[in-house]
This record gives structure tokens, sequence and C-alpha cells, in this order.
């Protein structure tokens, strides 16, 4: 089994910026990739960022390119989502999850990750 605890969301302006935090734990954490998605109200879970198990990989969805980042400290079992120039489309919960896939054309898709966390708000206002 392995644990996910998001944090670091809550109420910004637009153009602001935040970072998420991810706290794994359980078996083989440091074995897995680990990714971000996003939910809005009314809208379906989508895919945001994912960053290998090494670190030596990242990928981001269009909507985010060039304003996010995603890292991992991979001896404090962490990932992290920096967040800049925050839009009001970027409001969401964000959740962090595992995966053991790297296929670009399966990494963003939800069905392929395994463990995911309780999600932390972000809200960003105009």
């Amino acid at each position: 089994q392995v644990q996910l605890v998001e944090s670091g969301g809550g109420l910004v302006q637009a153009g602001g910026s935040l970072r998420l935090s991810c706290a794994a734990s359980g078996r083989s954490t440091g074995s897995f990739h680990m990714g971000w998605f996003r939910q809005a109200p009314g809208k379906e879970r989508e895919f945001v960022s994912i960053i290998t198990w090494s670190g030596g990989s990242t990928y981001y969805a269009d909507s985010v390119k060039g304003r996010f980042t995603i890292s991992r400290d991979s001896a404090k079992n962490m990932v992290y989502l920096q967040m800049n120039r925050l839009k009001p489309e970027d409001t969401a919960v964000y959740y962090c999850a595992t995966t053991t896939w790297s296929s670009p054309s399966r990494i963003n898709q939800r069905v392929y990750y395994d463990y995911w966390g309780q999600g932390t708000q972000v809200t960003v206002s105009s």
C-alpha cells in the first residue's frame, strides 16, 4: 500500500503562485513515477504533470507548460508542484498519484494510476 497526502492549496489571486506538496509513504515509493491531476467542478479529472521515479524526465499538460514545474525529493519521499502565473481556470482540486507507466500515450490517463491522495483545493480569483 502507498499513502499520499497533498498540501499547499489555498486561495490566490490571478498571477500569483502556490507550491503544492505530496508526501508519500508505504512500500517502494521511490520506484513509482509521480503525477499530478486536477478536477474542477463539473469536469473530468485531467492530467497536469508527471515526473519519473528517477526525476530524470517530466511531462506537462499543454495548459500548464511554462507555468508549472514538478520536482521530487526522493530522500524525503516528496513530490512538489510549483505553480506560477496562476489563472482562474487553474481552480480545481489537485491530486497526486502514482504510476508504473512512463509511456507518453498512457501517463495522461488516470486509469493507469494506482494510488491517489485525497486532494488539495486551489482557488484562483480573478
